[in-house]
């Protein structure tokens, strides 16, 4: 799965690998997690240039008439986006790229997980295959909400975890945003694991494990400090 991830480069950078027409301001980011507003690039309506927009991390279908007590999609497996009602609509019609620098994986067992940061190792952007919904509800200020598609891992990947989001190669960005292209069998190949020698994985600080902290040193490579010895005790 992907539950966390970066986006800390400046929005100048983000504009010219995103190919939009202004810079967007964003702050930086070392901890996004669910429920939370993140950047999505989209092409609304049909034939508009790519332009970016926040969109909550979580997606509700469309058909979902509520939003409150939904269950909480953050990410829609590959394999399964045609099968699922909750992501059919969107696979079809409303596709977007999530932009990261990085994102996080837990490795071992439940109670002993190691964070580590899998990112490119030249540091450049790149882009997670999103789907979209637009608002669901009746109240003020909603706004849409997305869900990143995950895939299997790659040879980096697969000592760490059973899944990685699934990133599109830049050339296959303007086919995956255009919402009148209908052609899901040629999409669904493009969901594919990243080449692994383009990326490079390590330890994080197990700060990284709460959602509220927001600090540049999560992204840091971490050494755990060495275990306490025992304190020797001498008979007087």
């Amino acid at each position: 799965m992907c539950g966390r991830y970066t986006l800390t480069l400046p929005g100048e950078i983000l504009a010219e690998v995103f190919g939009l027409d202004e810079a967007p301001e964003l702050a930086p980011r070392y901890n996004i997690a669910p429920t939370q507003d993140v950047a999505a690039v989209r092409r609304v309506p049909a034939g508009a240039p790519r332009s970016l927009s926040m969109l909550r991390w979580g997606l509700v279908p469309q058909w979902q008439r509520e939003p409150r007590g939904s269950t909480l999609l953050i990410n829609a497996r590959a394999e399964s986006l045609q099968d699922k009602p909750a992501f059919r609509e969107a696979f079809e019609r409303r596709r977007c790229l999530i932009p990261a620098d990085g994102f996080y994986e837990w490795k071992g067992a439940s109670r002993n997980r190691e964070p580590w940061l899998i990112k490119r190792d030249d540091g450049r952007p790149f882009a997670f295959a999103g789907l979209w919904e637009p608002p669901v509800g009746r109240e003020p200020g909603l706004v849409g909400t997305c869900a990143i598609v995950t895939t299997d891992p790659n040879e980096l990947m697969r000592p760490i975890h059973d899944r990685m989001p699934a990133i599109l190669a830049e050339p296959d960005w303007n086919a995956w945003l255009d919402p009148d292209n209908r052609r899901l069998s040629a999409l669904r190949p493009l969901l594919k694991p990243a080449p692994a020698e383009d990326y490079v994985a390590f330890p994080v600080s197990p700060a990284v494990n709460n959602a509220g902290v927001e600090t540049p040193d999560l992204i840091l490579p971490y050494t755990p400090p060495p275990p306490r010895q025992p304190r020797l005790g001498f008979d007087s």
